[in-house]
């Protein structure tokens, strides 16, 4: 389990890396400009996995991380959310897509399980389009 102070060690180093005397490259990218990375970080990866080399997959899944606390930093910088919310949303979003863990639905199959989390999905996405108009 990552220890609370290895997350707030890695918040400093993003607050470091963006801050007065942080680095000019990194202050200087966009969401945007970032794609290309976050894209071909996602592939190399999808490529570790396909090898099955655990030591690089724990190399590139800190490459994700990395593009992770990338664009929360940016969003934290235009006002618009920071990591914490990125992880309460995620902590809340887990828990309404599995009832049957949290709630009080009852499955009997991974089969039911799968069908309950796309009809939880779509009824989520539904709302998102009513709150927008």
């Amino acid at each position: 389990m990552i220890q609370k102070t290895k997350f707030t060690e890695l918040k400093k180093v993003f607050s470091t890396l963006h801050g007065p005397k942080g680095c000019l490259w990194d202050k200087e990218q966009t969401h945007k400009s970032l794609i290309p990375y976050l894209k071909e970080e996602a592939d190399e990866f999808i490529a570790t996995v396909r090898k099955g080399t655990y030591a690089h997959m724990r190399d590139e899944l800190g490459d994700l991380l990395l593009q992770v606390m990338f664009h929360s930093q940016i969003a934290k910088k235009d006002g618009k959310f920071d990591v914490e919310d990125v992880i309460d949303t995620l902590i809340k979003k887990l828990k309404r897509r599995h009832p049957h863990v949290f709630g009080k639905v009852k499955v009997r199959s991974s089969r039911e399980i799968i069908a309950n989390w796309h009809k939880i999905k779509a009824q989520e996405k539904r709302g998102k389009r009513h709150a927008k108009v």
